[in-house]
């Protein structure tokens, strides 16, 4: 996006899997002009594993400023807790402790560099967060589980709206953090 800063910096802490019965959501650390903010802090095989990938890049738990939930299944949002109250962003609203302020995210800024967007796809509710850092448009997002797709995703309620915002995010992204994958870029073979 050419109104898209490009200084933030992305860490995936946790990659994220689902080979059932185990699931783990990638959750990853954006770091840009005094916020940083946890993305998808979700179910994982013991909390360490956010915890110590975060305390190896010098940031305390108690310094997050923000966390962003792409959506509201369990595998993104149950350690939403390991962190202080900050505001915590979702499709609708922002929530603070106990105060909700209800405001959509399609194209709120956090940063100069760091932009919600509204993407229903893997569900209504699903929130990408687009992210400019000096390589790379990256977008962190669960319409895609793994760079393989699946192409049909089974949790969809709408495949049509789920390709339109897929061909959304590949017009702006040049690198994709996937909901339970390693980051990958886009090509001709990723699934729309």
């Amino acid at each position: 996006m050419a109104d898209l800063s490009r200084t933030a910096r992305v860490d995936v802490l946790v990659e994220g899997y689902a080979r059932l019965p185990h699931v783990a959501g990638t959750v990853s650390l954006v770091r840009d002009a005094g916020r940083v903010v946890v993305v998808d802090p979700g179910m994982v095989a013991d909390r360490e594993l956010i915890l110590r990938p975060l305390r190896e890049l010098g940031v305390a738990p108690e310094e997050v400023t923000d966390v962003v939930l792409s959506h509201h299944h369990l595998d993104h949002t149950l350690n939403v807790a390991l962190f202080p109250v900050v505001p915590v962003h979702d499709f609708q609203s922002v929530i603070e402790g106990d105060v909700f302020t209800r405001r959509a995210a399609d194209g709120v800024d956090l940063t100069p560099s760091v932009r919600l967007l509204a993407t229903p796809g893997h569900t209504p509710q699903d929130v990408t967060t687009l992210v400019g850092t000096p390589d790379d448009v990256v977008a962190l997002t669960h319409l895609w589980w793994t760079g393989e797709g699946p192409a049909d995703d089974p949790y969809s309620p709408d495949r049509d709206e789920l390709r339109r915002q897929r061909e959304r995010v590949l017009e702006l992204a040049t690198l994709v953090v996937p909901g339970h994958g390693a980051p990958f870029r886009p090509g001709d073979a990723t699934p729309r």
